[in-house]
């Protein structure tokens, strides 16, 4: 005889952003990713699982036009989050997520800058060459960059390229930016 199995049936909430693969976008999806988890506190394993998960992510998407989608399925019991490289033939000419041109979107907001740990890469680099007691000169000549380079990163002008991130992180150790 056969039985029959059981079904639970359970509402699920799916929410999708598309972000630019590029250092300024982690507190982004960083927010994003707590706003979807309903304020559940994080432990400091947590947030460190979820730093290096999206450093990997966003390394991974390098290259010109590089987007990362943040995906979190919201069940009764728990919160499920995918990051993942996006595929980027779906977005809008303007590199702009379809979902995102209709109207501005109200989840970006500015970093909050703690005691801690630097908001943004240009303080978090910044910090890194007074901690390693080293000029901006010699950080450009161990990365392969122009000092100038090196002056806009640290003045928040430009950002590393992705494939300048990966020289950056294997000298200088992961961003832990909040």
């Amino acid at each position: 005889m056969c039985v029959p199995e059981s079904i639970e049936i359970f509402p699920v909430v799916v929410l999708t952003r598309v972000f630019a693969a590029r250092p300024s976008s982690v507190p982004e999806m960083r927010d994003f990713i707590r706003r979807c988890s309903g304020g559940v506190a994080w432990s400091e394993s947590d947030n460190r699982e979820l730093n290096k998960t999206i450093m990997e992510v966003l390394l991974a998407a390098a290259g010109p036009g590089g987007r990362v989608q943040v995906s979190c399925r919201t069940y009764p019991d728990r919160v499920e989050f995918d990051v993942l490289p996006s595929v980027t033939e779906f977005l809008h000419p303007s590199g702009r997520h379809p979902n995102e041109l209709s109207s501005p979107s109200s989840e970006a907001s500015d970093p909050v800058i703690g005691d801690e740990e630097p908001a943004t890469f240009a303080e978090w680099i910044t910090a890194v060459l007074r901690r390693e007691g080293i000029t901006r000169e010699a950080a450009a000549r161990q990365l392969g960059v122009s000092v100038k380079t090196v002056s806009r990163w640290a003045g928040g002008e430009t950002e590393p390229r992705l494939r300048e991130l990966r020289r950056v992180q294997d000298r200088f150790g992961h961003m832990p930016f909040r």
